[in-house]
């Protein structure tokens, strides 16, 4: 009986997880480019991209960062959770852009939508580590995915607006 429920309350779980991220992705995709950019929070932009490029590009000196600095410059689990609202909101902005050019905007659309997946796993493993004060030790490599995958999720989405829309480019670069 036991497992029955378990598995019922895991489905159940799951099912609601799914219709809210859908529903999220659908009333996203109803707003205007104005309404989208003015839902961005504030991130501490030169605090992710030490840390993303901290582990995209390795170096002599990579293990010098320690997790508490990492924290600390990415703005703590306020930091991690207003980036993962803002992949969300990054992602539309990319598929925005299939408006005025599908081919491309729709790539690199999925790339950040992949860089999403990786973004929110890895900001959920933060919370539950955070929540039940276990698994301290991958909070850091949690923490190095986080960074990388916004980080990514945002210079994609810059390029992506400064080869196909100029006019909106510099308030965007302004937002992030």
């Amino acid at each position: 009986m036991a497992p029955i429920v378990i598995t019922a309350l895991v489905t159940v779980l799951l099912g609601a997880a799914l219709l809210h991220s859908y529903l999220t992705a659908r009333r996203l995709a109803r707003c205007t480019w104005d309404e989208l950019v003015g839902q961005l929070h504030r991130v501490e932009s030169k605090g992710v991209m030490t840390v993303a490029l901290n582990h995209l590009v390795p170096q002599k000196d990579a293990l010098n960062l320690e997790p508490e600095e990492m924290w600390n410059l990415m703005g703590g689990l306020e930091g991690v959770q207003r980036m993962r609202e803002n992949g969300r909101i990054l992602i539309a902005l990319a598929s925005y852009v299939e408006r005025w050019n599908f081919d491309e905007g729709i790539i690199i659309a999925e790339r950040m939508r992949r860089d999403g997946l990786q973004l929110r796993r890895a900001v959920t493993q933060i919370m539950l580590a955070t929540f039940f004060g276990r698994q301290k030790m991958r909070v850091p490599f949690y923490l190095h995915e986080v960074a990388s995958s916004y980080y990514l999720m945002r210079q994609r989405l810059l390029v992506l607006y400064e080869t196909n829309h100029a006019g909106l480019y510099s308030r965007l670069a302004e937002a992030l």
